[in-house]
């Protein structure tokens, strides 16, 4: 690249998209590889250029923005994404179907640290929807030298590509509800519908609920019945506080579960519990699952659902970003509860 006066510029090639905005619109004025012609002068005035970037790579060392952007763009991008065309140098990939968001945060620093190179991502272990916005990639000047490509290309050769969206698993879902004022009729049940939303909205299918008294176990027995059923994820709703009523994590120790945890440094969602039966899922759901539109049902699920097996590693990492903001108009996913 090179810069001219744009008197002088007639015959050379424009070297980036410029920009024209009129009437509060935004567009390109002139497309990069543009020739400039005698007429174009007093437009590019107009669009307040007194000089332009022309294209003059005469070592023939020099990658321009929008064939870097294309090549990092497809070193980066692993399964689940999809990319188009540069834009004013810069590539977005979207999500190709619905899923769990992975992002190798190590690689993604190693990139960055390569001269010129700027790659922007979400948030790591994020649920997202199809052409949701995943990364945004480019390098800084118009043109920059091949090794700086050659750089980003190597990382991902040795170390898989940065980003991918993992599928969900379609699972049958069992849900057990407790509470002696359910099964008497007293209360109606309010878990089943919201579970019931959540999951067909995760595209896994809830194949039975039942209700029964807080005894330990009446519930244990429920929840061994499920699992003869074929669940493969158990949520037990209710019971799950410090009141002596409340007998639903003895319950799921009962029934034999490897308990990860009980509680979890979220809010809402501290009285969580989660075990496994061998490799199906038992979570102990407390009440604001009910009211609550995110809870931590809502970090762990979709984890669940893209094959992850949670550890007590994995909650205790929940706490930086695990506290909702409770704001009058919930905006979430699009705030900083859960972005870890």
């Amino acid at each position: 690249m090179k810069i001219v006066p744009v008197e002088e510029s007639v015959g050379c090639i424009i070297g980036h998209d410029i920009t024209e905005i009129s009437g509060g619109a935004r567009g390109k004025g002139f497309k990069r590889g543009h020739i400039v012609r005698p007429e174009d002068v007093k437009h590019l005035l107009r669009l307040g250029k007194r000089n332009i970037c022309v294209w003059d790579d005469e070592n023939g060392d020099q990658v321009h923005e929008d064939d870097a952007a294309r090549r990092m763009a497809a070193a980066i991008a692993g399964t689940g994404t999809t990319h188009g065309e540069p834009r004013e140098g810069r590539i977005d990939l979207r999500a190709a179907h619905q899923g769990l968001f992975s992002v190798n945060l190590e690689l993604l620093t190693r990139l960055n640290s390569i001269p010129y190179v700027t790659i922007a991502t979400r948030h790591t272990l994020q649920e997202v929807q199809p052409e949701d916005s995943l990364i945004g990639v480019r390098v800084t000047p118009l043109a920059v030298p091949e090794s700086t490509v050659d750089a980003v290309e190597s990382c991902c050769r040795e170390s898989g590509p940065l980003a991918k969206v993992i599928p969900f698993r379609k699972l049958k879902v069992a849900i057990v509800t407790t509470g002696s004022e359910v099964a008497s009729g007293l209360v109606k049940d309010e878990f089943g519908p919201v579970l019931k939303a959540k999951f067909a909205a995760w595209g896994s299918e809830v194949i039975s609920q039942v209700v029964v008294t807080d005894e330990t176990a009446i519930t244990t027995e429920a929840i061994k019945n499920a699992l003869a059923s074929g669940a493969e994820m158990i949520a037990v709703t209710g019971g799950m506080s410090v009141d002596p009523d409340d007998k639903t994590p003895a319950a799921i120790r009962a029934v034999g579960c490897d308990i990860v945890t009980y509680g979890a440094p979220v809010f809402p969602g501290a009285m969580f519990m989660l075990g496994y039966m061998g490799n199906i899922p038992v979570m102990g759901l407390p009440g604001c699952v009910m009211y609550r539109r995110a809870t931590i049902l809502d970090f762990i699920v979709p984890r669940i659902l893209a094959g992850h097996r949670i550890t007590r590693h994995d909650i205790t990492n929940l706490a930086h970003g695990g506290l909702c903001d409770s704001c009058k108009v919930c905006t979430y996913p699009q705030c900083s509860f859960g972005k870890f």
